[in-house]
């Protein structure tokens, strides 16, 4: 009997231990996070001194900004790799108003990876249409959230002023460091520092864009990893969320949505999950659908937790990304979802759609090839010709 306890108990105390170690690389890694969001920062301002805004001129249009964002995401997909880019570059004197449509279009670039999951039920015929129309709710409503705010912000700079409202509550218009985050300076120092000194023997234009370049991949590195480790230590939690959450109302999908984005730290992982599930009937298209918009709120947090790396006279704007990114995904939700009429948009879209797909696989094809190359082309040329 003795001996039986010992024997169960030894693997459990090996697996409580190799827990504590993922933990443990899980905050290592967010320590990366934010020391490669002070490098993106400090790159800049090194490469381009005074002349930082110049650099951004190629995106000062809104329709490239989105597109920027859109395509971008699309490629990583990982809008939370794209959104603490962004925070990195606001960091290093990116104006505000250029990285707005960035993350717009990063919420859009995001959805390919349903669409693709959805793809492995394209044998199944009513099964691949539920897949398919779950997986592509989410990026009809993303697309009329641009749709919606975009003008809105281009005209009344709606999205800008609510960050910049809140940003400078969090951090202060003025300020030289974090209110409240005084340490994060002293705790991402030391490395910056150092790579300053290693490549201090180079011009500060090449210094700076190697820093940049190491930023971006540090970045990369450390979100794909902390993904893959959350995955190990709570997607089995975030699929009991998952299982007893979802069909318990909109709020209650909306709120699990949210909660398992930010145990998982990914919302394509989040919503490739639900899809099979709709796929199979298990969930219906209305049940998934206000579960895909907790999704969006979820992944906000990355950008948030990059922001506080920020010091220096920027902290205040890379803060008010962060915020905008999460009040654009906050009020999208409250809006679309809570207007019956624009409620339905996405899912008469989404249902639309797979039926065509389930009567001709080439569908499928055109509607990504529009999505993701044509539209944005023609937004591109369209806004240089009018500009122009």
């Amino acid at each position: 009997m003795t001996i039986n306890t010992s024997a169960t108990s030894l693997p459990q105390t090996e697996y409580t231990q190799r827990n504590w170690q993922n933990w443990l690389l899980v905050a290592a890694l967010v320590y990366l996070l934010l020391v490669a969001v002070s490098l993106i920062g400090g790159g800049f301002k090194q490469a381009a001194g005074a002349s930082a805004k110049e650099l951004f001129e190629f995106a000062s249009n809104p329709i490239t900004g989105l597109v920027i964002g859109t395509i971008t995401t699309a490629l990583i997909q990982s809008s939370s790799t794209v959104t603490s880019i962004i925070v990195g570059l606001v960091a290093g004197g990116m104006p505000v108003s250029v990285a707005i449509p960035m993350v717009m279009g990063a919420n859009i670039g995001t959805t390919i990876t349903n669409t693709i999951v959805s793809l492995g039920h394209i044998k199944q015929g009513e099964e691949f249409r539920r897949a398919f129309a779950a997986a592509t709710v989410h990026d009809f409503f993303n697309v009329l959230c641009v749709l919606i705010f975009l003008p809105l912000e281009i005209m009344f700079g709606l999205l800008d002023h609510i960050g910049a409202f809140f940003a400078k509550m969090l951090v202060g218009s003025e300020s030289v460091s974090m209110s409240g985050l005084n340490f994060m300076k002293t705790l991402v120092g030391p490395p910056v520092h150092l790579l300053k000194d290693i490549l201090s023997p180079l011009s500060s234009t090449f210094a700076g864009v190697i820093t940049i370049v190491l930023g971006v991949v540090l970045i990369f590195a450390s979100i794909t990893y902390i993904g893959k480790l959350l995955k190990v230590l709570m997607v089995g939690r975030a699929k009991e969320v998952l299982h007893s959450a979802v069909g318990r109302g909109p709020v209650t999908g909306i709120f699990s949505g949210t909660l398992m984005t930010v145990l998982v730290q990914s919302s394509s992982t989040t919503t490739s999950l639900i899809v099979p599930l709709a796929g199979s009937g298990v969930f219906s298209l209305r049940q998934i659908y206000p579960f895909t918009l907790g999704a969006n709120i979820g992944t906000c947090i990355t950008g948030l937790l990059a922001a506080t790396a920020v010091t220096g006279a920027n902290a205040v704007f890379a803060m008010e990304i962060a915020l905008v990114h999460l009040f654009y995904n906050l009020i999208g939700v409250v809006l679309i979802y809570g207007i019956p009429m624009l409620r339905e948009v996405p899912l008469n879209c989404a249902n639309w759609l797979a039926a065509l797909a389930v009567k001709n696989r080439l569908y499928i094809a055109v509607y990504i090839l529009t999505v993701f190359i044509v539209i944005p082309a023609i937004l591109i040329i369209g806004s240089k010709l009018v500009g122009g």
